[in-house]
C-alpha cells in the first residue's frame, strides 16, 4: 500500500498559526446548543445503567472460553443500534486458530447504517466491544465486571476501553434523533477482537472499501485518552516494531556449580545484546535508525509548549526521580514526536522467588522500537538484524542467536487543518469552554492507519478516554466528567460537521 502523502511534517504550519489566531467567538457556530446538552445531562442515570449492564458482560477476546460473551457483546450492541432505527449487518470474518490447533469463529463485526440523505456528509465511527482480562484477585478493589461508582468515577473493566466510549457516541446518536436532529449520516464500525490483534478485520475493510465504506466522508476512532484533564483531539500516533531476541547454548538447563565457568552463557550473550540497543539517555544506537524520522517544522515545537502537561506533577504521580528530558516541550516530543526502544521481558530466565542456581538453557529477550514517520518497519527490522548480528560476531560466542520481527506496524499521521478537525475543535470549546489540546499519540494504533491506507479518507482520534483510566490494568475507571461530558461532545461534534 502506498504511504499517506497528507503528514503535517510535510505541510507549512502557518496555516496552523493562523488557525490558531482565529478569536474563540470566530469557532463558535450558531448551532443551539442548550437543548441536546439539557437532554444528555436528564438521562445521566440511564447512560450509566446501560454501561453497568455493558460492563456485566465478560467480553474477553484473549479468552476463547468466553466467546461467547464477545458474541453477546456484540448483539447487544446490535439490538441498540436497531432501537436507534439503524440497519445492521453482522459481518462474518472466518475462523480462529487455537494454539492447540483447533478453530473457532471470530465474533462478527458490526457494519451499521444510520441516516442515508444524499445532501449530508457520512461520518464513520470506528469502535470496539472486547475487553483486556480481568479478575478482581488481579489487585482490583472490587469485582471488575461489576460497575461501581465512587468519587465521581465508575470503575469496570471496559468502562473506558472502548464500551464507554462507544456508548458516549451512541447515547449521543440517541439523543439527536430522538430530538428530531441527526444532521449527518452515520455509519458504526464496531469489531470483537481489537484487543487481540483485530484478526480478519484488514480483509473485511478491502472487501468492502467498494461497498459499505465507499460514500463516507469522515472517519473517527473513539478508542484514545486524553493527554491530562483537558479534552485532546488526537492527530498522529507512533507505530510499534516488536522484536524478539534468541540465544540456545545447550539442550538442557544446566546447574551453575557443575558447569559454570565451563560454558558460553546464554543469558550473558542476551544481557549484552540488549544492553547494546540504548545509552544511559534513552538514544537508541541502532545506527541509521533515526536518519528517517521527519525533521522538525518551523513553529512546530510550539505546538507541545501549548498543551497541559505538568512535568513535576507526572514525575510525582508516577514515583521516578527524573525524567530523560528537561523540558516539557522536549519530553512529549520525545512521548510521540522522536522514536524511541523499549526492553519489555526476558522469556526462559528464572524469575521466581528463592535461589535457583540455573544456566538456562535458551533466553528469549523482548523488546520494540516505537517507530515515527517516515520510519519503515521493514528497514527498521534489516537495521536492527544488522546491528545485533554484528555486535554479536564482535562478542565472539559459538551460541546460536537468531532475531525475529513480531510486530510490524506503521505510525500515522494526518493534517489536523482537514476540516473535521475544525468541526471537533469548535465542539470541544461549545462543550468544556476551553480550546482543545491538540496531541499525537506515543502508542500504537494499527487500524488508523490501515483505515487511511484502504479509504483514503480524512481520519481522525477523537477518544474521550481520561490520562489515569487505567485502561489494560486494575481498577479501570471513566470519569463521569468525560463520560457525560463526551456524549455532549459527540452529539456537538456532528452538529459543527454539518454546519462547515
Amino acid at each position: 500500500m502506498a504511504e499517506n502523502p497528507r503528514l503535517p511534517d510535510q505541510v507549512s504550519f502557518y496555516h496552523l498559526f493562523l488557525l490558531l489566531l482565529i478569536p474563540c467567538q470566530v469557532l463558535l457556530s450558531p448551532v443551539p446548543n442548550d437543548q441536546i446538552f439539557q437532554y444528555i445531562d436528564g438521562h445521566q442515570k440511564e447512560y450509566i445503567q446501560r454501561l453497568k449492564d455493558w460492563v456485566a458482560i465478560q467480553s474477553d477476546s484473549s479468552d476463547p472460553r468466553k466467546r461467547q460473551d464477545v458474541n453477546k457483546m456484540m448483539e447487544v450492541t446490535k439490538d441498540f443500534i436497531l432501537q436507534l432505527g439503524g440497519t445492521v449487518e453482522m459481518a462474518d470474518i472466518g475462523e480462529q486458530r487455537l494454539a492447540n490447533g483447533e478453530t473457532i469463529p471470530l465474533p462478527p463485526v458490526i457494519l451499521a447504517e444510520i441516516g442515508n440523505a444524499e445532501n449530508k456528509p457520512t461520518v464513520c465511527f470506528y469502535g470496539h466491544m472486547d475487553v483486556q482480562p480481568a479478575k478482581q484477585e488481579d489487585g482490583w478493589s472490587t469485582d471488575p465486571y461489576t460497575l461501581v461508582e465512587k468519587d465521581g468515577n465508575l470503575y469496570g473493566r471496559g468502562a473506558s476501553d472502548d464500551k464507554g466510549q462507544v456508548l458516549a457516541l451512541l447515547h449521543a446518536l440517541e439523543s439527536l434523533i430522538n430530538m428530531n436532529d441527526l444532521p449527518v449520516n452515520v455509519k458504526l464500525f464496531i469489531e470483537g477482537m481489537e484487543e487481540t490483534g483485530s484478526d480478519g478485520l484488514e480483509m473485511l475493510i478491502e472487501n468492502k472499501k467498494d461497498t459499505f465504506f465507499s460514500n463516507i466522508d469522515y472517519i473517527v476512532v473513539t478508542d484514545t485518552p486524553w493527554l491530562s484533564k483537558k479534552p485532546g483531539i488526537t492527530y498522529g500516533a507512533r507505530g510499534n516494531c516488536y522484536f524478539s531476541i534468541e540465544v540456545q547454548s545447550s539442550k538442557v538447563d544446566l546447574h551453575s556449580g557443575g558447569f559454570g565457568g565451563m560454558v558460553y552463557e546464554a543469558m550473558g550473550d542476551l544481557i549484552y545484546l540488549l544492553n547494546s540497543l540504548t545509552d544511559a539517555n534513552g538514544r537508541i544506537l541502532v545506527p541509521g535508525i533515526y536518519e528517517a524520522v521527519a525533521p522538525l517544522s518551523e513553529n512546530e515545537e510550539d505546538l507541545y509548549k501549548d498543551i497541559e502537561f505538568d512535568v513535576d506533577e507526572q514525575r510525582a504521580n508516577l514515583g521516578v526521580k527524573k525524567f530523560l528530558h528537561e523540558s516539557k516541550a522536549d519530553l512529549l516530543m520525545h512521548r510521540c514526536r522522536y522514536p524511541s526502544l523499549s526492553i519489555h521481558g526476558i522469556e526462559g530466565a528464572f524469575s521466581g522467588t528463592g535461589t535457583k542456581t540455573v544456566i538456562p538453557s535458551k533466553v528469549i529477550g523482548k523488546f520494540s522500537i516505537r517507530q515515527v514517520p517516515n520510519m519503515e518497519p521493514s528497514v527498521v527490522e534489516k537495521q536492527v538484524k544488522d546491528y545485533l548480528e554484528s555486535k554479536f560476531s564482535e562478542r565472539k560466542s559459538p551460541n546460536e542467536m537468531k532475531i525475529t520481527m513480531i510486530i510490524g506496524a506503521k505510525p500515522w499521521l494526518t493534517n489536523m487543518t482537514e476540516p473535521q478537525y475544525h468541526a471537533a475543535r469548535r465542539a470541544v470549546t461549545r462543550v468544556f469552554n476551553i480550546e482543545a489540546d491538540m496531541i499525537r499519540a506515543g502508542g500504537t494504533i494499527p487500524i488508523a492507519k490501515t483505515l487511511e491506507d484502504y479509504l483514503g479518507k480524512s481520519l481522525m482520534l477523537l477518544g474521550i478516554g481520561g490520562p489515569d483510566d487505567a485502561t489494560h490494568g486494575q481498577n479501570e475507571k471513566i470519569s463521569k466528567y468525560n463520560y457525560i461530558g463526551g456524549t455532549k461532545l459527540y452529539a456537538a461534534y456532528l452538529q459543527e460537521l454539518a454546519s462547515l
